[in-house]
């Protein structure tokens, strides 16, 4: 599967956990994609944490607004109604608990629910960022990511990379199926039908939980 519609099937999953009024809040990368697949029956209002209430999908090439930008620079549309603000106001939405679900992407996330998302020691970084506050006031937090890096398995038995937030975690979405996290561990509860369950676990060093009547992955399109 090529990285398109890898991100692609990823993103149309997500669309799928958001519900009628939610707020939500999409980190950078990949989860920006989810608006572009939300289905037309479902009204949610996204959030982005440098002060944006209301955002809408991309904006086609050539359309872009220079003022109308996410937290990672990336251009975007505002629906009407919308508001903006300043980054304090954006803040006090997230800390007071107001965000429904978040969707991140990750370097790094466990069996526990801990995330490592913001650096990898020896490598030039930014800082943070809003992630740990998105993880810790957000009432569902999806990790939506690949899940493999150049080879390498990003679902562990307890990330090695500085953590992000601990124990935030409630579900994963990656290319191979959608799992979440329990206190047993990760339960495997959809795979995509392009991977069966052995490639999946091979892929995962976390050990997962896998039901005996495993559905399909839902909203994945192969065609």
């Amino acid at each position: 599967m090529d990285k398109k519609l890898m991100r692609e099937v990823i993103a149309k999953r997500v669309a799928l956990e958001l519900k009628n009024g939610d707020v939500v809040n999409l980190g950078i990368g990949l989860p920006t994609l989810v608006p572009n697949y939300l289905p037309g029956n479902v009204k949610v209002t996204l959030q982005s944490e440098n002060g944006l209430l209301g955002m809408g999908p991309s904006p086609l090439p050539g359309q872009e607004d220079r003022y109308l930008l996410n937290a990672g620079g990336g251009f975007i549309t505002a629906l009407p109604g919308a508001s903006s603000f300043d980054s304090a106001t954006s803040f006090a939405v997230i800390r007071g608990g107001h965000v429904d679900v978040t969707v991140l992407g990750a370097l790094q996330v466990d069996e526990k629910g801990n995330l490592a998302n913001w650096m990898i020691p020896g490598k030039k970084t930014p800082g943070m960022g809003g992630a740990m506050d998105l993880l810790v006031g957000s009432r569902k937090v999806i990790i939506a990511m690949e899940h493999t890096a150049n080879g390498e398995k990003k679902i562990l038995r307890s990330c090695s990379l500085p953590l992000t937030a601990a124990g935030q975690v409630n579900m994963i979405i990656t290319e191979m199926g959608v799992m979440e996290i329990s206190r047993e561990g990760i339960v495997l509860k959809e795979i995509n039908p392009e991977f069966s369950p052995e490639e999946v676990q091979a892929q995962t060093e976390a050990t997962l939980i896998i039901p005996k009547n495993l559905p399909e992955m839902k909203l994945v399109s192969l065609s």
